[in-house]
């Protein structure tokens, strides 16, 4: 019975794998087709952009270009392979293990399959594949194992990778040199060769020694602020109009005149680095953060404190109203 089975399955892999590779093959074709037609006009709008000086959208434009080219690039190697398989379909069927002068074919095929959603009948041809040499072969095509024989040229052709700044140049060249344009391309390539900086990943200035110290910038006290360098707090007022315990708030204190005296002697024995590192605009961006801080604590305090004259104000009006009626009731109990 076991004979019997991989009878009939060599001879429904045979007929499913040629109808597969037939109908990708004509199917690449005509994908071939559309996409130059395509990369014409990409090269045509690109070549009117440099020719009207845009060349920051014909350097964004030839990206698209560049993967369009790889595409069918790709196509072309794929349907080299596609026929090459087709050809020796029943050798294929004849024999249980991948021949050695097949596998390069057979492993590109399967590698490229997930990558050309173009192309459905790949995928359908790689199910056949995983199904005739098992799971772990097609495994060690996916994740491109040094024994899997994919082809090298396929998998630059279809890597995700954007292209290099040499080959963006050279393509946009290759379309100024097809228009005959007299373009010239010393902005695009200083562009091109101008390293961005990682803003993410923040400063990256190197120092030669250790961390260098940041000199403290000396804030001048206002009348208003306490003597003990402590910031005005803000008097909270109850419901009943009595006023709880002051609560420190969570800014950074102020340095005490001590304590800003040493740290100035302490700076002026800093390196040289330091003085260019900290600029006036900084200390009086401080400063005026500062005084800011204080003034709205001020209004705030002042606010407090009218708030709680008010509350007084309307509790002891209702002790005089409430007063006023006890005597009035009084004096009808009486008549």
């Amino acid at each position: 019975m076991s004979l019997l089975n991989q009878l009939f399955n060599r001879g429904v892999f045979g007929a499913k794998c040629k109808t597969c590779l037939t109908l990708a093959i004509s199917r690449m074709k005509l994908l071939q087709n559309k996409r130059d037609l395509q990369l014409k006009q990409m090269r045509k709008e690109i070549a009117q952009f440099l020719q009207a000086g845009q060349e920051a959208i014909a350097r964004i434009r030839v990206e698209h270009v560049i993967r369009e080219q790889n595409i069918c690039a790709a196509y072309a190697v794929l349907e080299l392979f596609c026929e090459f398989v087709l050809a020796r379909v029943l050798i294929l069927e004849n024999q249980k293990e991948c021949p050695s002068e097949m596998r390069e074919a057979i492993a590109s095929i399967i590698f490229a399959a997930p990558r050309c959603s173009d192309l459905p009948d790949l995928l359908q041809i790689k199910n056949l594949f995983t199904v005739k040499y098992g799971k772990e072969f097609v495994m060690a095509v996916s994740e491109l194992r040094p024994d899997s024989g994919v082809n090298r040229t396929l998998i630059e052709k279809l890597s995700v990778s954007a292209p290099s700044s040499e080959a963006r140049l050279k393509v946009l060249k290759e379309i100024a040199k097809e228009h005959n344009l007299a373009w010239d391309s010393s902005m695009t390539e200083a562009e091109l060769s101008k390293k961005h900086e990682d803003l993410l990943g923040g400063s990256k200035e190197i120092y030669g020694g250790s961390s260098l110290p940041r000199a403290p910038v000396k804030q001048d006290s206002p009348k208003s602020s306490p003597s003990n360098g402590a910031h005005p707090t803000m008097p909270t007022v109850s419901k009943l109009g009595s006023q709880q315990a002051p609560t420190p708030p969570s800014a950074m204190p102020l340095l005490g005149t001590n304590e800003i005296e040493q740290s100035a002697t302490n700076s002026n024995a800093a390196p040289t680095t330091d003085t260019k590192r900290e600029t006036p605009s900084q200390s009086s961006d401080v400063l005026e953060r500062a005084r800011a801080a204080i003034a709205s604590a001020e209004r705030a305090s002042a606010a407090a404190r009218a708030a709680a004259q008010l509350v007084n104000v309307k509790f002891g009006s209702l002790k005089l109203e409430g007063g006023s009626h006890h005597r009035t009731h009084i004096q009808f109990i009486k008549i």
